[in-house]
């Protein structure tokens, strides 16, 4: 797609509490409301049996399925000018029941460009202590998985196979770039 020209104005379709629909142009694209993105966090447990990844499922309404995930959550939801790390932090304890002695900052992502303007910072986790059940907060249901990281691929498969769906971070762990 051509680029809007200089100037072109942003409009505001649709408005709910955590989307926004905007148009610039002929292009349409979701945005998150109130300058919101994510914490995504890759959290990987040393222990002595074994280099693990922690994993979510949650049911997914916009797929109408659950789906395997990084633990994440939204940055500033609740407290104007959150910092990712602090996010992180809360939503790992929230969702997992670990919390985390070490923390690295990989950087802004962005997951589907071409159609949402969120961005997710990327966190990884290390020093793992287990101080809960996790599951996550309110009505979440969520599942927490533990996965050795020399079985994560056919893990994913069996997920797969089962007919959850997988978020496309998840793929960064068959890569294996950010685990040394």
């Amino acid at each position: 797609m051509t680029r809007p020209a200089l100037g072109t104005p942003v409009e505001t379709r649709w408005e709910g509490r955590f989307i926004t629909v905007r148009q610039q142009g002929n292009w349409e694209y979701v945005a998150r409301a109130r300058g919101i993105h994510a914490a995504v966090i890759l959290a990987i447990d040393d222990a002595d049996d074994g280099r693990h990844v922690l994993l979510v499922e949650q049911y997914r309404v916009p797929l109408g399925r659950y789906c395997l995930e990084l633990p994440a959550g939204l940055v500033g939801d609740d407290t104007a000018g959150e910092a990712p790390e602090t996010a992180a932090a809360r939503e790992l304890e929230e969702e997992t029941g670990y919390r985390a002695a070490e923390w690295q900052t990989v950087g802004e992502f962005y997951s589907s460009p071409g159609m949402v303007s969120e961005s997710f910072t990327l966190l990884v986790a290390r020093g793992l202590t287990r101080v809960g059940e996790g599951g996550g907060v309110d009505s979440e249901d969520i599942i927490v998985h533990r996965v050795p990281l020399s079985g994560i691929a056919d893990f994913v498969a069996a997920k797969r196979a089962e007919g959850c769906g997988i978020d496309v971070r998840v793929a960064m762990l068959l890569a294996g770039g950010l685990l040394a």
